[in-house]
């Protein structure tokens, strides 16, 4: 191998390329070069091996008899070269980057992602959790999902799931909670950086907003889960942030009234790229475990207002079918 040492790798490649395609101009086209430039590859080339490996002929260079044998394991060299190198864009093919925000990411994708692996076994994710959209026309990210109101310039927005937001907490606070104004006497969980506020979904319950007591303040929606199910108070939430809480009883939504946001989770591609098969392969699935997520959302929910409503002591608490009707009415 040290013997390479003395041959440059692009003189290699030119004698390669004119003992391939048979002459100056078809190489130089090949290797996006001048045609005087091949032939001073050529000719170093010879120097640095001692040996000549053309003829200078009337009609072009022809092939010495070493020249033959030593191109013919040249070609076989780049040919096992360019195979080496095709692993890695058969590796690129075949990686799916998702960005994602860090708390959906870890909440509610990284626990489906197995059911994507069974599903597409030859294609490999890799999740960029960040909460900055980047630039989806120069970058390696095939697909962002993001939480806003679907205008992203540069991108092509597809819904995903129109967010609701509704109240949470830990069962041993909604057994406290006989009636929405005694969210008076509760913590309120807030998140510093939330886009959402707790003065719609009074508007959606149809009562004045109440002054809560203070409570913990993060900048992560995450870390005001985790408060929420340690007992902290109660938080404003939303489905996919909380449904898998609500599900296994860790968390309650003590009310069954829900608002819209105005807010979405969105699929976002690049306006410009085509659609590659692995990222049709992805939004479908991301759709159906959407679906799978929302009916099981459902069912939580309406458990958690069915056993606030038996507990109740007489105190009026509004399911999501009464918020309805009382909406419809109004």
């Amino acid at each position: 191998m040290t013997m390479l040492n003395r041959v440059h790798l692009n003189g290699l490649r030119a004698v390669e390329a004119v003992a391939r395609l048979g002459s100056l101009a078809a190489a130089a086209g090949e290797l996006n070069v001048s045609v005087s430039a091949v032939s001073q590859q050529i000719s170093r080339t010879e120097k640095q091996l001692g040996q000549a490996l053309f003829e200078r002929t009337a009609s072009g260079l022809v092939l010495t008899e070493f020249g033959t044998v030593f191109a013919t394991r040249l070609g076989a060299g780049f040919r096992e070269l360019a195979q080496a190198v095709a692993l890695a864009d058969e590796a690129t093919q075949c990686t799916l980057v998702v960005s994602a925000a860090p708390a959906f990411a870890s909440k509610w994708l990284l626990p489906r992602l197995s059911r994507h692996f069974d599903r597409h076994p030859n294609v490999l994710l890799r999740i960029d959790a960040s909460v900055r959209l980047a630039n989806l026309d120069h970058s390696d990210i095939d697909i962002a999902i993001r939480l806003g109101d679907g205008k992203w310039p540069g991108g092509k927005a597809e819904l995903l799931l129109a967010q609701e937001v509704f109240p949470v907490c830990a069962p041993v606070i909604a057994r406290k909670l006989k009636s929405i104004g005694d969210l008076a006497q509760t913590c309120a969980i807030t998140d510093e950086r939330a886009m959402i506020n707790w003065e719609s979904w009074f508007a959606a319950a149809g009562v004045p907003p109440v002054t809560f007591q203070k409570g913990a303040r993060f900048t992560d929606p995450m870390l005001c889960l985790e408060s929420a199910i340690a007992g902290h108070g109660v938080m404003l939430g939303w489905q996919l942030l909380t449904a898998d809480a609500l599900a296994d009883g860790r968390l309650v939504a003590p009310f069954g009234v829900r608002a819209q946001s105005g807010l979405g989770y969105w699929l976002v591609t690049s306006a410009t790229k085509p659609e590659s098969r692995k990222v049709r392969h992805f939004k479908a699935w991301i759709r159906e475990e959407i679906e799978a997520t929302m009916a099981q959302f459902g069912s939580a929910a309406r458990r958690g207002a069915e056993a606030m409503a038996v507990e109740s002591t007489g105190a009026p608490v509004y399911g999501e079918t009464d918020i309805k009707l009382r909406q419809a009415g109004s």
